[in-house]
């Protein structure tokens, strides 16, 4: 195990994305490539500097500009990186992307171009791959005018120069002086891939420009916070699989929810959960495509074409395995010391009872929005909503995927709640058979057993778990997804709450892990980013629209430079925990369309 350097390894909010929707990969301010997965998002990764060292694989790239300020930006409505340099001699830009291609199958290509805006600049170049998590014996070669890397059992690879590259130390190697108005190109991916060359990069970079702005185009969001929102959303497409309509939670692995500590996943794969809140993020802003492809990647999980009982897990691979065996990455020294480094997640083998009140949720809305659901895609829904009517009432390891004690947790019940009133208003909007009088009693049931056993008349708020005293970040959903009046006494005291237990500057906690091994796992987390935006929409619904509105833009300034969010805050709102998170980017998106409606209606009323 390599200790980590400090001087290369970025912080987590220090990175832009760039991806291709198979795969993606993070460039730190610095100009470094230090995370990439290939060829697909789940892959092994290439460069993994993030989790360790150089040694571990990264692509360096930047100018010798020591006193420079830097910056990074998007070029305008896209997914392709800007990191730039700015002193007296020279100001130097490096543009970074995946092209998009015409073709989903074609593997990934990453373009690095350099450009001297003004005056000279002499850079610096290493490019070391290592495959497998850096866990192959990888070799560099010179091949021509590029170089090859390669190991035994991995798919070769190949760097493409418009500068002269040499080897050493299995890195591929230059430094070159550009003048101002000169470029220098640099194109890595499969070694045999005819668009690995030098030349391709001004039509691929005008391509790929066009499609991302072509995309966000189509959003029909236009309230205050357009900026931030197209942000999210391209975000969130870049957390899609072009090739299968899969959805994943994270681009990343093994980045530390706790500054050193062991809370360190894996969240490369597709959740039933994020995924199905990802599909109410795009429909709300237009994108039906995206929730038709999401459902018809479902139906591949859940039974096309297979006389077999469904079975619904919690999460998938991309290409929709369901075996996603956890395994640790010793070699590595994690992000910030943080160990164990895992890949892989054993959460894949739980119960968690609410993906199916949000999966329904999802039906509902791409029902609603997109395409009508099929006669077999109704029997599959009635088959889970069956199945909810049986197993409602079991103990499961909640939303937050506990490795502690199960419990008969409050989310998992309002969820299962969600599931039997999304599939009763769609069967009665779409006259679909359904066992309405079975359906609504259990739904009455779930809201009786809600009211009369999570309901502390002592304490005067609901609580986590029945027999329990705690509260819960993911209470906040409550009246978001409707089973209580935003402005109900009840609810509003339990609001009070949790802002008196687990908010700290509008930042909240998903719960406070006081029962020592409460959640399976040593030591505390950071506060979770989602939950702060489900703060803010709470806070719009129940009328407290201008606290909402500045916890809304305090939240705001918490976002990295590029404004991109990672899944949980520090105590000084620093990144914990893989990023972009696809779950807090789509928590935003639904905080702001709901506060600019109450805003917009503020403002009507303020009119004489």
């Amino acid at each position: 195990m390599v200790k980590p350097d400090t001087d290369t390894q970025s912080h987590i909010e220090a990175h832009g994305i760039i991806g291709d929707m198979r795969t993606a990969a993070l460039v730190n301010d610095k100009g470094s490539v230090d995370f990439f997965c290939w060829p697909e998002f789940d892959s092994p990764t290439l460069f993994c500097a993030l989790l360790d060292s150089p040694e571990a694989g990264i692509f360096q790239l930047a100018p010798d500009m020591p006193d420079a300020r830097r910056e990074q930006i998007y070029l305008p409505d896209t997914n392709v990186l800007l990191t730039r340099w700015l002193d007296n001699e020279a100001v130097v830009e490096v543009t970074d992307l995946l092209p998009v291609s015409d073709c989903a199958d074609e593997l990934p290509v990453l373009m690095r171009r350099v450009r001297v805006v003004s005056g000279r600049a002499t850079f610096t170049l290493r490019c070391a791959v290592r495959h497998d998590y850096a866990r192959a014996d990888t070799h560099a070669r010179v091949d021509g005018a590029d170089v090859w890397f390669e190991a035994s059992g991995q798919p070769a690879l190949r760097l493409a120069a418009s500068q002269p590259l040499s080897v050493e130390q299995q890195a591929a190697c230059s430094t070159f002086a550009l003048a101002q108005g000169q470029t220098a190109e640099f194109v890595l991916g499969a070694a045999q891939d005819p668009r690995v060359r030098v030349g391709s990069s001004d039509l691929a970079l005008q391509h790929t420009v066009q499609f991302w702005r072509q995309w966000i185009a189509q959003s029909t969001y236009r309230g205050r916070w357009r900026e931030m929102i197209n942000r999210s959303a391209l975000a969130l497409k870049l957390l899609t699989s072009r090739k299968e309509g899969a959805i994943i939670a994270a681009a990343t692995f093994g980045l530390p929810e706790t500054r050193g500590g062991e809370r360190n996943w894996d969240y490369r794969y597709t959740w039933i959960r994020d995924a199905s809140f990802t599909v109410y993020a795009f429909v709300r802003l237009g994108f039906v495509e995206e929730a038709n492809n999401f459902m018809r990647w479902l139906r591949g999980r859940v039974g096309d074409g297979c006389d077999q009982p469904l079975k619904l897990n919690i999460m998938y691979g991309i290409d929709g395995r369901r075996e996603l065996p956890e395994r640790e990455l010793t070699h590595l020294a994690g992000h910030g010391g943080a160990t164990p480094v895992r890949v892989g997640n054993g959460a894949a083998d739980q119960v968690q009872l609410d993906i199916y009140g949000e999966l329904l949720d999802a039906v509902y809305l791409t029902n609603k929005y997109g395409e009508a659901i099929s006669h077999e895609g109704w029997q599959h829904v009635t088959q889970l909503v069956d199945e909810v009517c049986e197993i409602w009432d079991q103990k499961d390891v909640g939303i937050w995927e506990m490795r502690g004690e199960k419990h008969h947790f409050l989310h998992s019940r309002l969820m299962c709640w969600v599931a039997l009133d999304r599939a009763i208003r769609l069967a009665s909007k779409r006259s679909l058979p359904a066992p309405f009088e079975r359906w609504n009693a259990a739904r009455q049931a779930i809201h009786a057993d809600i009211w009369d056993n999570f309901w502390d008349a002592e304490r005067g708020h609901f609580v986590q778990y029945k027999g329990g005293t705690a509260l819960d970040g993911s209470m906040l959903l409550m009246p978001l997804v409707r089973f209580v009046g935003a402005t109900d006494p009840r609810w509003l005291a339990t609001l009070q709450a949790i802002e008196r237990t687990l908010v700290r500057d509008g930042m909240v906690y998903r719960y406070l892990n006081e029962e020592e091994g409460m959640d399976g796992l040593e030591g505390t987390e950071g506060a979770f980013a989602a939950c702060s935006f489900w703060y803010v929409e709470c806070l719009a619904r129940a009328g407290q629209v201008e606290k909402a509105h500045l916890e809304f833009e305090q939240l705001l300034r918490y976002a990295n430079p590029l404004g991109l969010y990672a899944e949980e805050f520090d105590c000084h709102a620093r990144h914990l925990g893989n990023t972009p998170q696809a779950l807090t980017h789509l928590a935003l998106i639904s905080a702001a369309s709901f506060l600019d409606r109450k805003l917009d209606h503020q403002k009507t009323q303020w009119q004489p």
